[in-house]
């Protein structure tokens, strides 16, 4: 599979954003963290603004980050479950400050929020 973000990085903000930066990277960990497991047909469910080809591709590239397992059962029809590995665990609870940070600008900024996170 050909890396997206082969490049080197500068420094380890860097690093951190290119792993999980991105519209939908950091919704999928937080959805996955929530609900311990999902199968793609819920994950597409949950995310209505995301096309099919970007949510599996953003499912790979969390997969080859190791941070989201993608566990395949081999039965018909064939079921995949995605959850998150012990180090997109180690992401949450930055993830979860960032939330709470947001939803105090939004309140601040009188801004309602269309997605319950």
């Amino acid at each position: 599979m050909i890396q997206v973000n082969s490049e080197k990085p500068i420094c380890s903000v860097d690093y951190a954003f290119k792993r999980i930066g991105g519209k939908y990277k950091g919704r999928i960990l937080w959805y996955l963290h929530n609900r311990s497991v999902m199968r793609y047909g819920e994950l597409r469910k949950a995310f209505t603004d995301i096309t099919p080809k970007m949510l599996t591709q953003t499912l790979r590239e969390l997969e080859d980050d190791k941070l989201v397992k993608r566990q395949v059962y081999l039965e018909v029809p064939p079921k995949v479950e995605y959850s998150l590995t012990p180090v997109g665990l180690e992401l949450i609870p930055f993830i979860n400050h960032l939330r709470a940070w947001a939803d105090k600008q939004m309140l601040d900024d009188n801004i309602e929020s269309k997605l319950s996170c």
